[in-house]
């Protein structure tokens, strides 16, 4: 077993602090990653928190996790010491459910086991990102190909990152489409970038007018201050596809009204407490779909990372030690990071 420092909550109401843990020893399948960044998700906070119910502690949360691998087994075929890697929300599933043939995992029917926080269903506890190193099975660890140099903004693309690119690329986001996306924090604004990448017309929807200009910057096209009834009504009607990244209970129909006949609009925010109902004319009568999205599966997941790489694309992030976990908790329940913390693991020896 492999001794490994992490930073973890031992119940719902205590801060994050110092926990030593063990890894296994790698198999003939398994890779090991020395950990070098770990991106900070509200899922994190959520999780160590127990809003969701169901967390066992101790709690290590952490699943945007960029490294270097350290060690390999003797069947690992596909990464060497060395070389740059990635893990995301999956570590492992059943392989042979409908959901898993078709690489979409993260559907697992027999349950997933999470980067932390254990199987679906019940089982053993894992232990994510804030730590030292991991040790995961070769089919569930990805290949980083951006440049070494901004690693720690390529953290948060494992969950942020596929989160949005997943639902982007299943319901054709591209060259003539009209993209909205709700919400500019640490996932409307990779779903921006993303949808920009693509080529969509975008259009950002926000409650903040001090973010306009940032995400323009971003790669939005047109904001939309959510709040002005006039901006809301000159949009209606106009948009094929929305990624509502929200994860507080709000209002859906002001949304819907948005989209044209055979519009979409995707849930990908988890609210600790549930949406009010849509109004089911909003839906009926342009025949509208509401729809729901969960990260994506390892083959989608390296075909977002080998598209980012292509394009350029990182988080905007602020990087720190993970002294600071707590204080970055408070902040993130605030909106105040632009717009992802990444954890420096160096910090943690």
């Amino acid at each position: 077993m492999i001794k490994t420092k992490s930073f973890a909550a031992q119940e719902p109401t205590s801060i994050l602090a110092p926990f030593d843990i063990q890894r296994r020893d790698p198999g003939a399948d398994d890779v090991q990653i020395e950990i070098l960044y770990c991106g900070v998700c509200h899922s994190d906070l959520h999780t160590a928190r127990n809003e969701w119910k169901g967390t066992l502690y101790p709690c290590v949360p952490g699943h945007e996790i960029v490294g270097r691998v350290v060690a390999v087994g003797d069947k690992v075929k596909n990464f060497k010491v060395g070389d740059l890697a990635g893990v995301g929300c999956l570590v492992d599933s059943c392989g042979h459910c409908h959901s898993c043939v078709e690489g979409e995992e993260q559907y697992c029917e027999n349950g997933f086991t999470g980067t932390y926080n254990g199987p679906l269903f019940g089982g053993e506890n894992t232990y994510g990102g804030y730590s030292q190193t991991i040790v995961v099975k070769e089919s569930f660890v990805l290949r980083i190909r951006h440049n070494e140099k901004v690693l720690a903004s390529v953290a948060p693309l494992l969950c942020a990152g596929i989160t949005t690119y997943s639902p982007l690329r299943r319901w054709g986001a591209g060259p003539g489409k009209q993209v909205g996306i709700v919400g500019l924090g640490g996932l409307g604004h990779m779903g921006v970038k993303l949808a920009h990448a693509m080529g969509a017309h975008v259009t950002l929807f926000t409650t903040s007018p001090g973010k306009i200009e940032d995400g323009k910057r971003l790669g939005a096209d047109e904001v939309c201050v959510s709040t002005d009834p006039d901006q809301m009504a000159a949009r209606a009607t106009q948009l094929d596809l929305i990624i509502n990244t929200v994860a507080a209970s709000h209002d859906l129909d002001a949304y819907l009204s948005l989209l044209k006949r055979d519009g979409t609009m995707i849930l990908v925010g988890a609210p600790a407490e549930p949406h009010p109902s849509p109004n089911v004319f909003n839906l009926i009568l342009k025949r509208r779909n509401l729809a729901g999205s969960l990260i994506g599966g390892i083959h989608e997941t390296q075909e977002m990372l080998d598209f980012c790489a292509q394009h350029g694309t990182v988080s905007d992030i602020e990087t720190i030690p993970v002294q600071y976990i707590n204080t970055a908790y408070e902040r993130m329940l605030k909106s105040d990071v632009k717009y992802r913390f990444v954890i420096d693991m160096a910090t943690l020896a």
